[in-house]
């Protein structure tokens, strides 16, 4: 299993969150974040990154399935 790991770049507004909870991942591209690479290992730490993102700028998804970010019950 795979996961596809996606920064909306006019919707990133730099924070660095990503960067900080998953550095192997994503990294700051100038003043947007960008996925170090797009196919990924899952990794709790890439599922925690897009529920934190302050703009909600992260997609991870399994095929066309939408993991990451969970939605809040």
């Amino acid at each position: 299993m795979t996961w596809k790991l996606d920064v909306t770049p006019d919707v990133c507004i730099g924070s660095g969150v990503c960067a900080a909870l998953a550095p192997d991942r994503h990294r700051l591209d100038g003043v947007h974040a960008r996925p170090v690479t797009r196919g990924v290992e899952p990794d709790e730490a890439l599922l925690d990154a897009a529920d934190t993102c302050p703009a909600m700028a992260i997609t991870v998804s399994e095929r066309r399935a939408v993991v990451g970010p969970r939605p809040w019950s």
